[in-house]
């Protein structure tokens, strides 16, 4: 392998540790992902998986605890941190608008825009945002209707990849998906699994939660699991079975370091 296409790390987390009031809802949770892999965090509710996503995000601070991003120490204080150096996050609830067509979320908050006035009035420049999005849209092997159909009236997995496509669309570095299969169809569900390889692919780490083994075990290459807040293993897909994970998330299996 040429070092070009060699997997490099794009986020390492170490030790991280998080308290609310008197809860502690991480203790010790460390974890990585490379690019052009798909890692899977797992663990029971209250096993600090979301609590890990929003440090990674921005959206909260550790009160100890290195995030490292390719290599280098980081200090996520906002979002907009995040999404700067690469981080796009996909939350169960999708933050999508409705009452707005795909192309809109697709560019939401970050609007191409043309002048109508020059110097004075500008206007959103949708066929621009089509021309940009569609390459994007094509390199995923995502079929959707018409952009300018409403997000209403869009299934669940559609819902599903337009947030995805959206991340992807920003240079994303690394993805998080949060919960991505939850209340979909058998067939959704499938999509969404391709859709989250076809990243991998395209050489952007992913990192997945998810309740779901059954879909873990289809889309993950590894796999690393929390207890109450506190990584307690490591795993390669390959290495691994159903029951050994879930030993692992009840507290059956000692801890695993890969």
């Amino acid at each position: 392998m040429s070092e070009a296409n060699r997997p490099r790390e794009i986020l390492r987390v170490e030790n991280l540790k998080k308290r609310f009031g008197a809860v502690q809802a991480l203790k010790g949770v460390n974890l990585h992902v490379s690019s052009g892999e798909v890692l899977a965090l797992v663990g029971d509710n209250g096993a600090g998986k979301s609590t890990t996503i929003k440090m990674v995000s921005g959206v909260d601070q550790p009160d100890e605890g290195t995030i490292s991003i390719e290599g280098r120490a980081v200090k996520l204080n906002g979002p907009s941190i995040a999404e700067a150096l690469g981080i796009q996050t996909v939350y169960q609830d999708l933050a999508l608008c409705d009452n707005l067509d795909i192309v809109s979320n697709l560019f939401l908050g970050k609007e191409l825009k043309r002048p109508l006035i020059p110097g004075v009035l500008s206007v959103v420049d949708k066929e621009e945002m089509e021309k940009r999005a569609v390459p994007v849209l094509d390199s995923l092997g995502i079929h959707l209707p018409p952009l300018t159909t409403p997000v209403a009236s869009l299934s669940g997995g559609q819902r599903q990849t337009v947030a995805v496509a959206r991340a992807v669309l920003w240079g994303s570095k690394l993805v998080l998906l949060d919960e991505p299969t939850a209340a979909l169809g058998v067939a959704q569900t499938r999509s969404v699994l391709n859709l989250i390889r076809t990243l991998a692919k395209k050489d952007i780490a992913v990192l997945v939660i998810s309740h779901n083994l059954t879909d873990v075990f289809q889309v993950a290459d590894r796999i690393t699991v929390l207890r109450h807040g506190e990584t307690v293993a490591h795993y390669k897909n390959s290495e691994v079975t159903n029951e050994d994970v879930v030993a692992a998330i009840t507290g059956a299996s000692r801890k695993v370091e890969m």
